[in-house]
């Protein structure tokens, strides 16, 4: 079975990548969840050395999926990794016409790359790290949308302000 990257800022990381890192775990004899470093259009709130331990310490339950930190373009992170499979997450039609932009221009860049699309699950399918971060920034219950040690980060983070 083939190795898939599953890249993202993973800011921080949610419920709903959760959902799909598990998901992509069944479907992969292995997956890399890739946490970008620093992109250019994102105002980050957790520092990357952070979200990739958020990531680590919520995925450590999957066995074949790994957890790591890359800068520069996806498909040559998955190069160095050996996939042939870019897994995505789609929660809405806005989602599927930036990410099919995505999946082109990775596919222009790197034929021998594809990208699989998981529709997200249902009770996610409004859930982004933006939505997280402001309802937690607001006070609000963010607990069954974030696993307690990323709930905690966050509180913390708002303490810090």
């Amino acid at each position: 079975m083939p190795i898939a990257l599953y890249p993202g800022s993973f800011d921080p990381i949610h419920s709903g990548h959760i959902d799909i890192a598990e998901r992509a775990a069944r479907l992969f004899e292995r997956v890399v969840v890739a946490v970008y470093d620093s992109p250019s259009s994102k105002r980050l709130l957790f520092s990357t050395e952070q979200r990739v331990e958020l990531a680590r310490a919520t995925l450590q339950h999957l066995p074949t999926v790994e957890v790591i930190p890359y800068r520069g373009l996806t498909v040559e992170i998955a190069h160095q990794v050996g996939a042939t499979a870019l897994v995505r997450g789609l929660r809405a039609t806005s989602d599927y016409e930036y990410e099919a932009q995505l999946a082109l221009t990775n596919k222009a860049l790197a034929p021998d790359i594809d990208t699989v699309m998981l529709i997200t699950s249902l009770k996610y399918a409004y859930l982004s790290a933006s939505i997280l971060k402001e309802v937690a920034a607001l006070g609000g219950d963010i607990s069954r949308w974030a696993p307690p040690l990323v709930v905690e980060a966050l509180l913390n983070s708002r303490r810090s302000d």
